[in-house]
């Protein structure tokens, strides 16, 4: 069925509140090994655009009500996904903006992309190569021996398709280089899309370029 604006305001408010719901080891920042750029591969703007939002969706099963709750809306019935999706499209979204901000400057390209391939898309992983590749970004990464540490956390839901949900994610670095130590953190727009067996990345941009 079709939702007014305020419904579908309603129906995002709830999503981030079942989000917050599916547990803290699934949004806790998590770091990994030593590995990305002076700053993060900056993304593409040739990578695939942001899902455009469907606000109508097949219905799922209930959510239980709360005790004493007359009522509560089964957000579900306006999504495409189960909350069962909704948590591995997440826990795939968090792991790659982990590997998306742990980088070294001992790893070329090749080895940067391969620490996320099953992750990401083709597409997606042919586009963060070009980039971490980038001359003026690969000879300042050498020259001061960078090496940053990416942890993420969602921050929101921006979007979602039949086969596609778009993530708000808070990526921090902490890069080490000759000159001591920095922290860096920005946020991202990440679009994960589902293939019918599991969820791969296809798109990431700074969340400023994207839909608000």
């Amino acid at each position: 069925m079709d939702l007014t604006a305020a419904q579908r305001k309603a129906v995002f408010a709830l999503i981030v509140v079942v989000l917050a719901g599916l547990g803290v080891y699934l949004f806790v920042p998590g770091t990994r090994g030593s590995g990305p750029p002076a700053a993060a591969p900056s993304p593409s703007q040739h990578a695939p655009a942001s899902p455009t939002p469907s606000p109508t969706a097949p219905t799922a099963g209930p959510v239980p009500l709360a005790a004493g709750t007359p009522s509560a809306p089964d957000i579900y019935q306006w999504l495409p996904f189960t909350p069962s999706e909704l948590a591995t499209a997440a826990s795939v979204t968090t792991e790659f903006s982990d590997g998306y901000g742990t980088w070294s400057y001992s790893q070329n390209a090749r080895a940067y992309v391969n620490a996320m391939r099953n992750l990401i898309t083709p597409g997606l992983s042919q586009l963060l190569a070009q980039d971490y590749s980038a001359p003026g970004v690969a000879s300042q990464r050498t020259r001061k021996k960078q090496v940053s540490t990416g942890s993420a956390v969602i921050n929101s839901l921006r979007a979602f398709g039949p086969s596609s949900i778009t993530f708000v994610v808070t990526i921090s670095q902490e890069i080490t280089d000759t000159s001591g130590r920095s922290a860096v953190n920005a946020q991202y727009a990440v679009t994960v899309a589902s293939n019918g067996s599991n969820w791969q990345v296809n798109d990431i941009e700074l969340a400023s370029a994207g839909n608000s």
